[in-house]
């Protein structure tokens, strides 16, 4: 196969994306063990705790996605198809945050199908 046509390889992406994985699975690990953390009195603590994860994991992602496509833009050397990859990296991250600006709406609505919105009942 010609050099031209071949994909650039690209280990550090790969790599990253295996480091985050894997630290996510560790930390879920970690977490799951604590029994102090699954013990809860009512839905209405469950849906705010699940809201603050959604939100924090969110928020999360999409600072990573940041940090890498601003990272990919600046280390483009003028490479359309690297900047073209930067934005849409950008954009993830700029989704994220949206989602998890929204998360609360969206909770907020899961308890109103559920039937613990605030009423009391």
């Amino acid at each position: 196969m010609p050099a031209r046509l071949r994909r650039p390889r690209r280990p550090l992406v790969r790599w990253s994306f295996r480091f985050v994985f894997t630290s996510a699975l560790t930390a879920c690990a970690l977490l799951a063990d604590a029994p102090h953390v699954w013990a809860v009195a009512d839905i209405p603590t469950v849906i705010t705790n699940l809201r603050n994860w959604i939100v924090g994991l969110l928020a999360g992602l999409a600072t990573l996605f940041l940090t890498f496509g601003g990272l990919r833009y600046l280390m483009a050397g003028g490479d359309p198809g690297e900047v073209e990859a930067a934005k849409r990296a950008l954009r993830a991250a700029a989704i994220g945050y949206g989602l998890a600006v929204l998360a609360p709406v969206f909770v907020t609505v899961l308890q109103g199908i559920v039937g613990t919105g605030g009423g009391g009942q």
